[in-house]
């Protein structure tokens, strides 16, 4: 098993990202919670995650909508599952806690679903940051919520952001 990682630049600062013999196990923001030690991402290097870095590059200037990499995020099964169905949001939309709980079967594991969130190891490309609190609601983001906006701000579909302004 060959661990690695390297260092993206992005528009919300250093990104780090680790793989497991090619697939993305984690990204990183700087400052993230929760974030393993840095004696486990395995050798530094830019081999091997051109398509990574290729694919965020596309995302953040608004031309990719949806990622198609390698993934292997290491989790327990339920955060699996919660992982699985942040995958299917899509992109500009949000989803609450209790409703993501609600596609899992039990609307009573809203907070299950949100610590789940909170551990997702592969941010942006899981987009946890489209999980939002009741009504709408910023709640908790690993990265920050002034990240989180960010990226939703950057999701947002053009024609709502016109009819905000009108």
């Amino acid at each position: 098993m060959s661990t690695t990682h390297t260092v993206i630049d992005s528009p919300l600062g250093e990104l780090t990202a680790v793989a497991v013999d090619g697939a993305l196990t984690g990204l990183y923001f700087e400052g993230h919670l929760r974030m393993p030690a840095v004696s486990a991402f395995g050798e530094r290097t830019d081999a091997g995650f051109e398509e990574v870095r290729a694919q965020l590059a596309e995302y953040f200037a608004g031309g990719r909508t949806r990622f198609d990499l390698s993934l292997a995020p290491q989790g327990n099964a339920f955060q699996q599952r919660v992982w699985r169905l942040l995958v299917d949001i899509p992109f500009g939309e949000t989803r609450t806690y209790g409703a993501l709980a609600g596609e899992l079967g039990d609307p009573g594991l809203a907070q299950a679903v949100g610590a789940a969130n909170g551990r997702n190891p592969v941010s942006i490309v899981v987009p946890c940051h489209r999980v939002v609190g009741a009504g709408g609601a910023l709640t908790g983001y690993a990265g920050g919520l002034e990240r989180k906006r960010f990226l939703l701000d950057l999701e947002e579909p053009a024609r709502v952001r016109e009819e905000r302004l009108f």
